[in-house]
């Protein structure tokens, strides 16, 4: 729909937009309902204005026909006569941010968005570049307003060869606030995380992705102005009323299905004189092609090749759903299988509804259809969030984290997206104190922990089959997907793979490796025989003369050795049952720069916490700190290896252990070895 408010200048506040008068034959209703998914599927296809599934019911903007299509879904239909079209800033803004949102700060203009764009591709010429997409529909008729379309491509442009590819689309109603943004902070985080994430390094160094920040810039100008707008501006069509096509209803795939798309050119989902008739979605068309190689048949029963590669998204809101094909066909894609296990690994980092995206009735001609039916690309559609004009707060709280970690993830799967996700993710991966910074010595083995888990799946709409850990491996510089990877195994830390999630553990032996930095790779395989996506970490090796390796001392990190201080204190826990039984304990991977935590039986049960706190400007000694919850005897050794001395604290077994205070452990600790 679209409302004809006042304009907000992009200055100071002149006129703040004021409620519309409804489009004509509409009314706002509450559509009240048991079922989530009737919910879900009445965003979908109908014109709901929120979507907070918590309070009920959703409110529509509704024609008769709407409020009957809801009723023959089980929706109890009401008025709402209270209930205001467009959810605005509770005040005018005195004055607007330059290239932002008037009344919405966190939300950039299309010359703020392609503004930001340059500036990450001048900041960061080796891995951002600026191209050509298309024009706009103003543009091709060189109206002075008018906009070409660009995609921001982030990739290392020094590793060579055919990568694998994430195409992301976003803005293609304009309405929808939050999806531009998002793909823009998405693209912010890769290029300034480059360096400090090893996950974000290997993407860019062996893969890419293609972002599409405005793909109506003509439209979203008018939602700028506080106009509910959600199609081109191609005023061949409706001048009077609702102009423009609905870019999500003129794509080539599907385009004459019957469903949900009209030939009436006032209509919001008016799909155009023809297939592909509108600039803006041949540009988004011709690039996919170019980009995403044909993987499918012809025939509406012809699959994918399982190994194909690329992943594409339509950011879109709103109803917090995660949508794949079909949806312009009740069946399910000849990919459904594959398709639905990406989209609930999707949705389990933003807590959104997967489901296939087919609403009350078929929509016909939309980019998720398009991708997958042309070319076999494994498709998605995003809804952010809960309403058009989303406040930033809730962006910024509810909606940008989670869906950052879906986007990240589906890059990661970019190369076998129908594979890797049926394969357990790797979470928590880290290594032992001091392998990060400062780094460890050559030859010095360090501690690798990790989660392999087959069961991270929203299945909040059916249940994702998983299967037992079955094996993990890291590679070390070499992603192990390339030949010449040497493959290490890692091992299930209670000693048996035999459950969906298991904390594992390997011991990396860093002998032979060159001094600076290291990315270390880590994958697990479940029970079936599916390998999940690649997580990375970075190890920093320095040389034994090195003095950053440890100027203060030369403690060696290894499976039960924690160095705090850089590398002066080392810290090591025995542990003593009753019945004469001891055994090292075990260093636990979180460990920080001046604490130390050991386990004896269960990595995720830590019994013992040792803290070597810098107390020189109070009483220039630095101080032990300890706590445990065992009754277990034990023996804490706490050694200042620059100096050899060491402190031991021990607790009897059968006495539960009491707390640790030693403010006069190492009076040579505040002066230089």
């Amino acid at each position: 729909m679209v409302f004809a408010l006042s304009a907000v200048l992009a200055t100071v506040a002149a006129t703040w937009p004021q409620q519309p008068d409804l489009p004509p034959g509409t009314r706002i209703v509450r559509a009240y309902f048991d079922d989530p998914l009737v919910a879900a599927r009445a965003v979908i296809s109908l014109d709901a204005l929120e979507s907070e599934y918590e309070k009920g019911y959703i409110v529509l903007l509704a024609t008769d026909d709407d409020i009957e299509a809801a009723r023959r879904a089980g929706m109890r239909v009401v008025e709402d006569e209270d209930h205001t079209a467009v959810a605005l800033p509770s005040e005018a803004p005195t004055a607007v941010i330059e290239g932002t949102i008037a009344g919405f700060p966190c939300y950039r203009t299309v010359e703020g968005t392609y503004a930001r764009a340059r500036a990450l591709v001048d900041a960061y010429p080796d891995l951002a570049s600026w191209r050509w997409a298309g024009r706009s529909w103003k543009k091709e008729r060189r109206s002075s307003d008018g906009y070409v379309l660009h995609v921001l491509r982030l990739t290392n442009s020094a590793t060579s060869g055919r990568k694998p590819v994430l195409f992301i689309t976003a803005a293609l109603h304009a309405r929808e606030y939050a999806t531009a943004e998002l793909v823009l902070r998405f693209a912010e985080y890769l290029v300034d995380s480059y360096d400090s994430d090893a996950d974000v390094r290997w993407l860019l160094d062996h893969q890419e992705v293609h972002l599409m920040l405005q793909a109506n810039p003509d439209g979203r100008k008018r939602a700028e102005e506080g106009v509910l707008w959600r199609k081109n501006h191609n005023t061949n069509h409706c001048a009077d009323s609702v102009p423009g096509v609905d870019l999500n209803r003129n794509f080539t795939f599907g385009w004459n299905h019957p469903g949900g798309a009209s030939d009436n050119g006032c209509s919001q989902v008016f799909r155009g004189p023809g297939p592909a008739s509108e600039p803006e979605t041949r540009a988004v068309g011709r690039y996919m092609a170019r980009l995403f190689p044909d993987a499918r048949g012809p025939a509406n029963s012809d699959a994918a090749h399982p190994g194909t590669s690329g992943v594409y998204l339509d950011i879109h809101s709103h109803g917090r759903l995660i949508l794949w094909p079909w949806g312009h066909r009740y069946e399910p894609a000849p990919n459904a299988t594959a398709l639905r296990t990406l989209g609930r690994r999707l949705a389990s980092f933003n807590d959104y509804l997967p489901t296939q995206g087919i609403g009350f009735y078929p929509a016909t001609g939309t980019t998720l259809d398009h991708a997958y039916g042309e070319l076999g690309v494994a498709s998605f559609l995003y809804e952010l969030g809960t309403t058009f004009f989303q406040d930033c707060g809730d962006f910024e709280d509810a909606i940008l984290d989670g869906n950052l970690e879906s986007l990240l993830y589906a890059f990661k799967v970019a190369r076998t997206p129908y594979l890797t996700p049926a394969g357990p993710d790797v979470r928590d991966l880290t290594l032992g104190s001091g392998s990060s910074t400062p780094g460890v010595a050559a030859g010095s083995p360090v501690r690798l922990s990790a989660i392999f888990d087959d069961t991270r799946y929203q299945n909040s709409n059916g249940t994702e089959p998983t299967q037992t850990i079955a094996a993990g491996e890291y590679t070390v510089d070499v992603p192990p997907w390339k030949t010449e990877a040497v493959a290490r195994a890692i091992s299930a830390a209670d000693g048996s793979f035999d459950s969906g999630s298991e904390s594992a553990t390997a011991r990396i032996d860093t002998s032979g490796l060159e001094t600076g930095r290291h990315t270390v790779f880590v994958r697990a395989k479940d029970a079936d025989g599916n390998w999940g996506a690649v997580s990375a970490v970075f190890l920093f090796v320095q040389a034994t003369d090195d003095p950053g390796s440890g100027e203060n001392g030369s403690c060696a990190v290894d499976e039960n050795t924690v160095c705090l201080h850089d590398a002066r204190y080392d810290v090591r826990v025995t542990w003593l049952a009753g019945n004469g039984r001891t055994e090292a304990a075990r260093a636990a991977s979180s460990s920080t720069e001046d604490s130390a935590l050991f386990w004896f039986f269960d990595p995720d049960n830590w019994e013992v916490l040792v803290k070597v706190l810098d107390g020189c400007a109070l009483n220039d000694h630095v101080w032990v700190y300890g706590a445990s919850t065992t009754d277990l005897g034990y023996s804490i050794r706490v050694t200042d290896t620059a100096t050899g001395v060491e402190r031991e604290y021990r607790n009897e077994p059968g006495v539960p252990a009491s707390a640790i205070v030693d403010a006069t452990a190492f009076p040579d600790g505040c002066r230089p070895p």
